[in-house]
């Protein structure tokens, strides 16, 4: 059977490369390759700036209130059709259907619908000086390129688009060659629901792709996600036409459980951020600091839970909650860490293999892993795994355990449990991290910023203050009197 080849976005349609290459695209969860997507050549390249170009004129002489209802509209579309954008991102990222049909396409949504709710509120000031004034402007920056990465390929594209859009620019969008079909797939939307031809493109490949948005000076900003190396050589490259940069990078985030916390609920926090998208996401607990006092009663009751409530199988199977890893290759990284974490003395308390799941036999599947009698300075407390791998340690004192969470050149997220307030407060405002949760983990609704501290980022995404890195304030000094010259 022939698999389908999709071209790039370019102006509103399909355009065909003129070098005829294409990337294949496998399903994760069957090893299969299920589509091949053509590369963005210098045709495509060229013709993606020149549309932009045209774009963004439309997109940004319309009054903000036009673009709000429009793309509003691609929100309803975005919403309507959940089931269908589901399945696309199941099949391409082999996470589980039950996650992708409750947050990937609704919270993409969410981002854009609050964006364009915000679009019309975006205003300058005015301000007397003597008998003359000035006021600004809050003015669009041009053309913004976004690279997704490979984990939340739609909500992604919807999380840069939305704010992009609001404030009238217009987008030249690179997925990851792992999962590029969720973007084409918004593109078609948001013409369908009336965005001008060019205000959102689709360009498809890999670095080398990607290398070209960061280097073009048609390109006023990037915004990236991504892993923590890989934003290094972006922002290198960006600096060169000092285009602004917006990173969402790694994280190696810390969760600290207090002998007075609920040790159920922290259990439930430090499955869902390691496990949930089997662990693929940038900001998820992967060291887990609990007390000593509690320490027996919380890994008894995570291993419990990991052996008996996780399900590995088909993705699109309803009950499956523990989908397949991106790739072969990310499955052998994974595996590699966790021969590492067994090399240098940790101890593991479940999991540490690969699984060949009966309904998915052919997938990337690795076992929900935790290791414990773990030492801040093992490998796998230390690096960035980006797979169902938990490492447990232990402590006792609260300034110790402060000190040991920020001992990293990370800092994308951090969590406390405990019922104590004055403590969860106390102890939340000295951690290094850029989004933070207490008695909680992983929300991360539209109207609250995300981003890193340290190596984790540059700016935020999501929340008002994202708007601002869409636009650029102009200033207008207006004259009232005769100007004193001594000329």
């Amino acid at each position: 059977m022939t698999t389908p080849v999709y071209e790039n976005f370019i102006n509103g349609h399909f355009l065909k490369n003129q070098t005829g290459d294409t990337f294949a695209v496998k399903n994760p969860a069957t090893d299969e390759v299920i589509y091949h997507v053509e590369i963005a050549d210098e045709f495509i390249q060229n013709a993606a700036i020149e549309s932009a170009k045209q774009g963004f004129a439309a997109w940004s002489a319309m009054t903000p209130i036009e673009r709000s209802r429009i793309l509003l509209k691609a929100v309803a579309i975005l919403r309507e059709r959940n089931d269908e954008l589901a399945k696309v991102e199941v099949l391409d990222t082999g996470k589980p259907w039950q996650e992708a049909e409750c947050v990937d396409v609704e919270t993409g949504a969410d981002v854009i619908e609050y964006f364009a709710g915000l679009a019309p509120a975006q205003v300058g000031q005015q301000q007397m000086v003597g008998n003359d004034f000035y006021y600004t402007r809050k003015e669009p920056l041009g053309i913004c390129a976004g690279i997704g990465a490979w984990n939340y390929p739609l909500q992604i594209a919807c999380w840069k688009s939305g704010p992009a859009l609001a404030a009238g620019n217009a987008v030249i969008f690179k997925p990851s060659e792992e999962t590029p079909l969720g973007a084409i797939k918004l593109a078609e939307i948001f013409i369908e629901a009336g965005v001008p031809a060019g205000v959102f493109n689709v360009v498809q490949g890999a670095a080398e792709v990607g290398q070209w948005l960061t280097a073009n000076p048609n390109i006023e900003k990037v915004s990236f996600t991504g892993e923590v190396g890989t934003g290094k050589k972006v922002m290198a490259s960006a600096a060169g036409s000092l285009k602004d940069v917006t990173m969402e990078l790694g994280g190696k985030s810390p969760l600290l459980v207090f002998d007075d916390a609920d040790v159920s609920q922290a259990v439930s926090a430090a499955m869902l951020g390691n496990f949930y998208t089997q662990g693929e996401i940038c900001t998820n607990c992967t060291r887990i600091y609990v007390h000593k006092n509690v320490y027996q009663q919380f890994i008894d009751e995570l291993k419990t839970r990991t052996e008996q409530n996780i399900i590995a199988g088909d993705p699109m199977d309803p009950e499956v909650n523990l989908g397949a890893l991106i790739s072969k290759k990310h499955q052998e990284l994974v595996l590699g860490y966790i021969d590492k974490g067994i090399q240098e003395g940790a101890t593991l308390l479940t999991g540490g293999k690969a699984l060949s799941p009966a309904s998915a036999p052919n997938g990337y599947f690795v076992e929900p892993t935790v290791f414990v009698d773990c030492k801040d300075d093992m490998t796998i407390v230390k690096e960035e795994i980006f797979g169902p791998v938990m490492s447990v340690l232990v402590f006792d004192d609260e300034d110790d355990v402060i000190q040991r969470a920020n001992d990293t050149h990370l800092g994308l997220a951090a969590g406390v449990f405990t019922k104590d307030i004055q403590r969860a407060h106390r102890v939340i405002h000295q951690l290094q991290a850029g989004i933070c949760w207490i008695n909680s983990y992983g929300n991360s609704p539209a109207e609250m910023p995300v981003g890193g501290y340290k190596q984790s980022g540059v700016g935020r995404e999501n929340g008002i203050e994202t708007l601002d890195h869409y636009t650029q304030t102009k200033s207008i000094y207006v004259g009232m009197s005769n100007i004193e010259s001594p000329f």
